[in-house]
């Protein structure tokens, strides 16, 4: 692993005062913190509020403190659970629910190829999009956590765009525009909740965070696909308001993002910072520093300059895993939905998809989903256990090649053989999506890169 760090050193934090900065509004900062920012104001020193992390005592509690001065109310809540929630919460938004959009248009009357392609554009685009997304998110000065506003909301907008489609062969635009612009929106989503991580926990338990990110991620999906099964089958065929689902989502996460701390932006994108926070919400010291509590991560006057674009990718590590990232994920984008199109094939004779396709594409969701689940935990354990990155990744990479020869052997033997093979893409989908942003993390560093070369 390349990461130039000094062993970190944990923070002594003075006693708790009962007066409040002036100058800070409504914010999400302990008792701690507050009596941090206390001092330094007190002293004239500068410092930016967003670098100081929260801290609660165990990590895992919601609680509220309010403090009343001049209007103002403090809202407390545990960054490693706000981080859990808000992936809970885009676990659900996910893809809009591609394949049951799918579905939905299939019984309006479009035809397989139109239905297909109109899919397909929503993640060929972020596929190609990402990289660019990945540098905007590095390079801006705004909050991380307004990008990541704006991208759930406009995913989330552009999945709704079903609810305008009408019978027959109509509004193709519509919806091939708004896939389009729906991949657009949600490549800024991973990014955004990766800086934000490394940014707030630093790059010693960046590897811990993400793990516990992706795992309620996939959780969030399998909550997703249960309920707008469920919501499908009962009202079927009217299957529309499942998407209904994607709304609550986009919600929860809103609700949720503004008690993300923003940590410190620049070892968001991969720089060396000063001060980061630990899984159970300690403050800790990444380079030693006896004489002050470091607050600032960087001098404003000298901010760190990012290494070219071509000595990044020009480096074989990069150059390698992200081709590598790039073909699995061409590779693996349409196949659920082919396979979804097999498990609803016989149709009724009306045209429309069968009643029992509904929980059938349900299921081929739940169980990759959980499958990912459990590969991520697992996975997360046994590199903690010190097995290496590169054979976790390579078995991720090769569930793939064999789930495709198997979907093609079993086409013809049933349902239950097609729905079977999601475990090989909960296989493959969990460990490559976990132990991918721990290589780049791994490579780029130091490089101020960090996002452009993630996913």
């Amino acid at each position: 692993m390349h990461r130039p760090l000094q062993p970190s050193k944990h923070i002594s934090l003075p006693a708790l005062h009962n007066s409040i900065p002036e100058s800070i509004g409504v914010s999400v900062f302990n008792n701690s913190q507050l009596e941090i920012m206390e001092q330094l104001q007190s002293r004239g020193d500068d410092y930016d509020e967003a670098c100081i992390a929260v801290s609660i005592d165990d990590g895992d509690l919601i609680f509220r403190r309010r403090k009343q001065q001049q209007g103002r109310k403090y809202v407390v809540l545990s960054p490693k659970l706000a981080f859990l929630l808000v992936s809970f919460s885009l676990g659900e938004l996910g893809d809009g629910l591609n394949i049951f959009q799918g579905v939905y248009l299939v019984g309006l009357g479009w035809k397989e190829g139109s239905v297909g392609l109109a899919l397909s554009l929503m993640g060929l685009t972020s596929l190609f999009v990402q990289p660019f997304a990945g540098d905007i998110v590095d390079r801006a000065a705004i909050d991380r956590r307004l990008f990541l506003v704006v991208a759930s909301i406009v995913t989330a907008l552009s999945a709704s765009a079903i609810f305008l489609v009408q019978q027959g062969q109509h509004d193709h635009a519509l919806i091939y525009s708004t896939k389009v612009i729906e991949g657009v929106a949600s490549s800024f989503i991973a990014p955004c909740l990766a800086a934000l991580t490394l940014a707030t926990f630093g790059p010693h338990h960046f590897d811990r965070i993400m793990a516990n990110n992706m795992f309620y991620g996939h959780i969030g999906s399998v909550a997703a696909a249960v309920i707008a099964g469920a919501v499908a089958f009962i009202l079927y065929p009217k299957i529309k308001f499942c998407f209904l689902v994607i709304g609550v989502a986009a919600l929860g996460a809103l609700v949720i993002i503004p008690f993300l701390p923003q940590g410190d932006p620049l070892m968001g994108r991969g720089f060396q910072g000063k001060v980061a926070m630990d899984e159970y919400g300690q403050l800790e010291r990444l380079e030693s520093d006896e004489s002050t509590v470091a607050i600032q991560n960087h001098s404003k006057d000298k901010p760190p300059q990012a290494l070219p674009y071509w000595e990044v990718f020009s480096d074989p590590r990069t150059a390698i895993l992200c081709s590598t990232g790039f073909f699995f994920h061409f590779a693996n984008a349409n196949v659920l939905l082919v396979l979804g199109e097999l498990m609803s094939s016989s149709d009724n004779d009306d045209g429309t998809p069968r009643q029992s396709a509904i929980p059938l594409i349900a299921g081929a969701i739940v169980l990759a989903q959980i499958t990912m689940a459990f590969a991520t935990y697992i996975g997360d354990k046994l590199t903690l256990c010190g097995i290496g990155r590169k054979p976790l990744f390579l078995a991720g990479l090769v569930s793939l090649p064999i789930r495709c020869a198997l979907i093609i052997i079993w086409k013809d033997r049933g349902d239950a053989w097609l729905l079977s093979t999601q475990i090989l893409d909960g296989l493959g989908g969990g460990l490559c999506g976990l132990i991918h942003p721990y290589l780049i993390a791994d490579i780029t560093f130091g490089s101020g890169r960090f996002n452009v070369v993630s996913k």
